[in-house]
Order: structure tokens, then C-alpha cells, then sequence
């Protein structure tokens, strides 16, 4: 039976990741030990009939680490950087799987997504990979909802705009979100309730207040509620931001394309809490009816439901607050647009802490676990 050491697991993936081998009983089949920076030494969880020992290891330490069989990690690039090198010049020859994005481009790597490059996985272990990284969440939530046209290969190009909740950021950027819809609230409440008060004059006390130091904005760097952030993560050179060239970067290196798929477009902040939404132009490379390619899209796999193009069933289903905590990846507002009939326009939502992050790294570990 594997060791698999756990890093990060208190932090919002981490925790949906336990969550998720709770409820699958992954911990029935390793010897969990879990890792701290903060609490070294304390009581940890006992989530194993095969723990015999509950203590919080150091995760820094790496005499310890290097005898993990499997070592799970949601810590962050800052982490992988310094312990993966540690690890690697001390000969560690076990399993890394990461949620950060550090060795995703790697040339040693594959970017986990089972249902979407299953073949893809099983070479790598034969082949004896060892580093298996979750993919960007939007990237991963496009391949899911669109895996059926992908693997017909029926997609010449995709241009995304992205709505990306504050979740994303990370726990800190979602407790801002509140504080800044608490703060704003509060300095308009009465207001709301004085029938004379113009709702113009709340918008201008509102925008005044956004636009001032006194509001909390360290995270997000200025006001999210109310308002939206059309740029996420660091310039690249040609212009995009890091989190648009993932797109293309990691839809091909998932699907091991022999020829380049293009996907570009614009990555938004919006004041969502948690899932990611993505508007989505897409160019099939013939002309084929809706129906058909929604048979496709839906036969793909279990978890994409097709929205009907209609509006009630729209407002009622293709929403984050919908999706929040399921496994579905939803997809509507399918047809074909003015611009010719090989172009079709789709909407599509994912709860990107479960199948944009969690989810993939449970599953390459219980493949991991039952394959080696």
C-alpha cells in the first residue's frame, strides 16, 4: 500500500479535495500523511483505517517527504519551486502530482484530465512519468464541455472571453469580495431606505466610494463588486495576459495536438464567488447541423448537460450559482451565428475548484494508486 504525503490540503482546493476522496473512499486504498508549515507536530486528521500516526509533518522537511511513495500538493508555485528541485537531488523517484501550474509545460509533465487524454496518462506511466499537474481551470472546464467536437476533430479555432469568479484568486480575494459588498452596503443602507433618495445619487455615492482608498482592495488591487477586471495574472510579451495564453498553450499539450489548435481571446474577473463562465466563437471545420453537434457534445461524457436556447430554461440552469459544488459542466446558448455556417456560438459553466482543479488531481491519483 502507497504513502501519499497531502501539502495544502486546508486551503480551498486542498479541502475540496479531501472532500471528494471522503466521499469516494480513495482513503481506504493509501497510507495518508498529511503536511504542515504552520502547525508542525499538532494533530492532523484520521482519514484511514491505515493511519496508525495523526501527526502534522513539516513540509519543508525532505528527508521526510522522499519517503512519500506519492506526494500530493496544492501549496502553490512558491512550494513546487523549492521542494520539487530538493526532492529531485536527492534521486526522489516518486509520484508529484501538483495543482500549481510550475511544471505543467514541462516537457517530463502531462497535464492530468482523464476523461479528456486517458491514453494520453496511461502511456506517460508506461513510459515512467512522473509528474502529473492539474491544468489551468478554464482550460480544463473548455475541454470537458467541448470534449466531444475535440475529439472528432471538428474544431479549427476558439475565441474565449472567460468569466472568472473571485474564487480563483483565492481565499483571500473571495473574503475581499464580501468586505467590499459589506462596506459599500453599509454606506448606502439608509439611503436605500429614504424614498426620496434618487437611485442616481446612490450610483454616484457608490462609484465615489470604489473609486477611493478607504474601500478594502489589497487583493484585487481595486473594487470587483459592482464592477468587473478585464486582466488576470502577468503581461505576456505579445500583449495577453497569462492566464489568455494558457488557453491555447495547455488545450494543445492536453490533447497532444499534432496540429496547433488556435484559442484566444480575453480573461475577466467578475463578482462571482465560485465557477467559471466562458462565452465561446467557435470555428467547426464543416458544416454540420446543431443537433447534431449537440448529440456529439452530450455523448461525450456524463458530466456536460446541454442548456436548451431558450430563455427560461437559460436564467434557471446556465448560472454559476447553479453549478456551484456539482461535477456538471453545463453548455447553452448553442447555435449557429450571422457570420457563416461554420461558426457557432456556445456558453459554457464549470465549478472550477472541482473539475478546473480538484477533481483531475483525485483522479490521476486513483489511477496512480491502481495502475502501479
Amino acid at each position: 500500500m502507497k504513502c501519499v504525503g497531502f501539502i495544502g490540503w486546508r486551503g480551498m482546493v486542498g479541502s475540496v479535495l479531501i472532500e471528494r476522496m471522503i466521499k469516494k473512499k480513495n482513503f481506504d486504498n493509501i497510507i495518508p500523511y498529511f503536511f504542515s508549515t504552520s502547525q508542525i507536530g499538532k494533530s492532523g486528521p484520521i482519514l484511514s483505517k491505515n493511519q496508525d500516526i495523526n501527526i502534522l509533518y513539516n513540509a519543508y522537511d525532505t528527508d521526510i517527504l522522499q519517503e512519500m511513495d506519492i506526494l500530493v500538493t496544492c501549496y502553490g508555485n512558491d512550494y513546487t519551486k523549492i521542494i520539487y528541485k530538493k526532492l529531485k537531488k536527492k534521486k526522489w523517484k516518486g509520484y508529484w502530482i501538483d495543482a500549481s501550474s510550475y511544471l505543467r509545460m514541462k516537457k517530463k509533465s502531462i497535464i492530468c484530465l482523464d476523461p479528456i487524454n486517458k491514453e494520453l496518462i496511461y502511456k506517460g506511466l508506461e513510459k515512467g512519468i512522473k509528474n502529473f499537474i492539474g491544468g489551468n481551470c478554464t482550460v480544463s472546464l473548455m475541454l470537458m464541455a467541448l470534449s466531444g467536437l475535440f475529439k472528432k476533430d471538428l474544431i479549427d479555432w476558439i475565441s474565449v472571453s472567460t468569466y472568472q469568479a473571485a474564487s480563483g484568486g483565492g481565499s483571500k480575494n473571495m473574503c475581499e469580495l464580501l468586505e467590499q459588498m459589506g462596506f459599500i452596503y453599509k454606506s448606502i443602507k439608509y439611503d436605500l431606505k429614504n424614498i426620496n433618495y434618487k437611485i442616481l445619487e446612490i450610483e454616484k455615492k457608490i462609484k465615489n466610494i470604489s473609486l477611493s482608498n478607504i474601500i478594502p482592495k489589497e487583493n484585487f488591487k481595486c473594487v470587483l463588486f459592482g464592477s468587473l477586471i478585464p486582466w488576470i495574472d502577468k503581461r505576456m510579451n505579445n500583449g495577453q495576459s497569462r492566464e489568455e495564453w494558457k488557453g491555447q498553450a495547455e488545450t494543445n499539450k492536453i490533447l497532444s495536438s499534432k496540429k496547433k489548435i488556435i484559442v484566444d481571446g480575453l480573461c475577466v474577473r467578475i463578482g462571482t464567488f465560485r465557477c467559471h463562465s466562458q462565452s465561446l466563437t467557435i470555428k467547426i471545420k464543416k458544416n454540420i447541423s446543431i443537433q447534431e453537434i449537440k448529440q456529439i457534445i452530450s455523448n461525450d461524457n456524463r458530466w456536460v448537460k446541454i442548456v436548451p436556447n431558450v430563455y427560461e430554461e437559460t436564467i434557471k440552469k446556465l448560472t454559476p450559482i447553479n453549478v456551484s459544488g456539482t461535477l456538471n459542466i453545463l453548455i447553452g446558448r448553442l447555435r449557429k451565428m450571422n457570420i457563416g455556417s461554420k461558426y457557432i456560438s456556445a456558453f459554457t459553466i464549470g465549478d472550477q475548484l472541482l473539475w478546473g482543479a480538484a477533481e483531475p488531481i483525485r483522479r490521476i491519483l486513483e489511477i496512480i494508486i491502481l495502475n502501479t
